[in-house]
């Protein structure tokens, strides 16, 4: 499991009464708490599911109260602001509100920042990172834009903090949706749907009947909700990676993430493009945008029997496959079998 810092802040037992956790990852040690009075809020779909597996209660938004908090800081800023905010709500003034959070993820720009505006103590360091403590003040003491609140980022779009691409239109997925063809196969599926503009695009073209958005960010797949109200969309909380449809489709459209917090992560793209291989009938059509220097062609190759490249420029390239299911890795599966 993920070392923690929770040892530093509890070393003589969990605290008294119930306490809120935002933000614990799957992996998370959370030893020093007592499971019985936890509560944890996770909107990313992976970590929420094996929290639940390792028998945590976990929501992605609560109202309740609790006697204290502690807050998991994301790499957004506005992100960490909002969920700061949010915990507070849930605290009666002289509670402990701990922060928790990497350098790379912002906690000694968010430290300071507190430091104004409410007492802080224990102040612990370890792993590249620091917990505090935050004793609240009564109400009113934080800003009133570090409230989560919906912005528009385009005509008829909103976002939430944290989300992928909160500040607008990504540049990758208005390329992909420029190369579109006018006329798009009738079952379609947006993998890593996100807030749902590139959805709204594929919607436009003529042919689609269904389309389903996946979406593992629980904020981001209520953005989209509120953003595509065409009564052709589905929308699915899941893990694209991991994501089953009970009949196959003819079409999907991906802009898949490469990263893991500031991490970068190629193999997030490719486990996309297995996911679409699996979920596309052998004539369907997969649309995926990419950054120039990801090698995903090789990864491509190896699950579909054509791909092309059909646009890009010095960021992104727009590829095309087909025939999934007759790459290279299928082709060497079967001549395996052959020799048996």
């Amino acid at each position: 499991m993920t070392h923690s810092r929770l040892e530093l802040a509890f070393p003589d037992g969990p605290p008294e009464g119930r306490v809120l956790f935002v933000g614990a990852a799957a992996a998370d040690d959370l030893e020093p708490l007592d499971p019985t009075r936890l509560q944890i809020l996770q909107g990313n779909f992976p970590d929420h599911q094996g929290l639940v597996s390792r028998g945590y209660e976990v929501a992605t938004e609560t109202k309740d109260h609790f006697d204290t908090a502690i807050v998991r800081l994301p790499r957004a800023k506005a992100a960490s602001r909002a969920r700061i905010a949010d915990a507070a709500r849930r605290l009666t003034p002289g509670a402990d509100l701990w922060i928790d959070g990497q350098k790379t993820d912002g906690v000694d720009s968010l430290l300071r920042e507190l430091r104004k505006l409410a007492p802080v103590s224990d102040v612990h360091s370890k792993a590249h990172g620091k917990i505090f403590r935050l004793t609240l003040p009564e109400a009113g003491w934080l800003p009133e834009d570090w409230e989560s609140r919906a912005t528009e980022v385009a005509p008829g779009f909103t976002t939430l903090p944290g989300v992928f691409s909160a500040d607008g239109i990504d540049a990758g997925s208005k390329m992909l949706a420029d190369h579109l063809p006018d006329k798009l196969p009738t079952r379609m599926v947006d993998l890593g749907a996100g807030w749902g503009w590139l959805s709204a695009q594929v919607l436009k073209r003529k042919g689609v009947d269904v389309l389903h958005l996946v979406e593992s960010d629980h904020a981001a797949l209520e953005s989209a909700r509120r953003n595509v109200t065409d009564p052709r969309a589905v929308f699915h909380w899941a893990d694209a990676r991991e994501f089953r449809l009970p009949d196959p489709v003819n079409g999907i459209v991906m802009n898949p993430p490469f990263h893991e917090g500031r991490q970068a992560d190629p193999k997030l793209g490719v486990a996309f493009i297995a996911s679409a291989a699996r979920l596309l009938t052998g004539a369907g059509k997969l649309w995926i945008v990419a950054n120039r220097h990801l090698p995903y062609e090789s990864v491509l190759a190896q699950y579909f029997g054509q791909v092309h490249e059909i646009g890009g420029d010095t960021r992104f390239k727009i590829i095309e496959a087909t025939a999934a299911g007759k790459g290279s890795a299928t082709k060497g599966a079967a001549s395996k079998g052959r020799r048996k």
